[in-house]
């Protein structure tokens, strides 16, 4: 076992963090391991030098409050020196190409984070920079809020593989595709809990059932909420309208209205240990009531502490010395 956990701690030097499909079991449980060891140290008082001397830059096409405090403090607890650029502080991908952009800031920075709308501009910061770059969410997948639910999971059950996890809600959007991935690949039991319209394309649902078969994990889908709850350890949900998709409001709440996760859903599960997750932000009233988002808080905003603990991992694991 130790000697798993050193050979991913060395593999993870240098690379890029873009989606877990990149990263197999054993790496994953070490940025969970190092992000638990963080927090502990954190939570007494304890920071590190990992990152001394570092540059970090932080580009942000979407706005964000977990993202970019995490990305903030994680440079700052480890001393590094974080440089926030807005959409409007930078050319990319308008005046400047991603791929100029991404040679300019590579030599400039050590690290990257983007938090943006197309997945392939995170590839090309990537591919051109020359230095680890961090997906802090695109329209496709958003990693690092995956090792957060795991590290609340983790925190609520001790084990995670093997868990009935449900994500009710859009099957297509960027955390159910993340939290698919995430759940074959460490050995949960993913069920997504959507209309047909809204499941995720086959060919990751494919990708997914390959990692399922090593893992042991069972992926299904199903529009039958009680089918879909029985038995669940988690149930997630998310907004119904991504940043973006505003104009499509409307008809989403319609869709979506009978995957609300309410107090009806809960009773369904058959268990009084069942937790509920959000990624915020919230829109109560409309994928989770308020009432049942209060009853849950206390878990869902671990979840949103532990964006800090495990991006910081996550850059310690691949640029930092530790």
């Amino acid at each position: 076992m130790e000697e798993q956990k050193m050979d991913a701690k060395t593999s993870l030097k240098g690379r890029s963090f873009l989606t877990l499909k990149d990263f197999t079991p054993e790496e994953i449980g070490y940025f969970l391991d190092l992000a638990a060891k963080l927090k502990a140290d954190k939570k007494k008082g304890i920071t590190g030098n990992s990152l001394k001397g570092k540059n970090i830059a932080l580009l942000f096409e979407k706005p964000s409050t977990r993202t970019r405090c995490s990305f903030t403090i994680g440079c700052v607890d480890e001393g590094a020196h974080p440089e926030y650029l807005g959409k409007d502080d930078i050319q990319l991908g308008h005046k400047e190409s991603v791929e100029d952009t991404a040679r300019v800031l590579g030599r400039m920075f050590d690290g990257i984070e983007f938090r943006g709308f197309l997945h392939e501009n995170v590839e090309k910061l990537a591919k051109y920079s020359g230095v680890p770059v961090w997906n802090g969410l695109t329209d496709d997948y958003h990693p690092t809020q995956i090792l957060a639910d795991f590290l609340t999971l983790r925190e609520q059950f001790g084990e995670i593989k093997g868990l009935n996890f449900v994500f009710a809600g859009d099957g297509r959007n960027n955390m159910s595709n993340s939290l698919m991935i995430g759940c074959s690949k460490m050995g949960l039991n993913f069920t997504c809990l959507a209309p047909k319209s809204l499941w995720p394309n086959e060919e990751l649902v494919k990708q997914c059932e390959e990692y399922a078969k090593e893992s042991g994990a069972k992926i299904r889908f199903t529009e039958d909420v009680k089918e879909a709850v029985e038995g669940a350890d988690c149930i997630y949900t998310d907004v119904w309208a991504s940043m973006g998709e505003e104009d499509k409001a409307a008809e989403r709440i319609a869709l979506l209205r009978p995957y609300q996760v309410n107090k009806e859903m809960l009773e369904m599960t058959g268990k009084d240990t069942t937790v509920v997750m959000h990624c915020l932000p919230a829109v109560k009233g409309h994928e989770i009531t308020e009432d049942v988002f209060e009853h849950y808080a206390d878990v869902i905003f671990d979840e949103a502490e532990n964006r800090m603990h495990t991006i910081k991992a996550v850059m310690v694991a691949t640029l930092g010395e530790y």
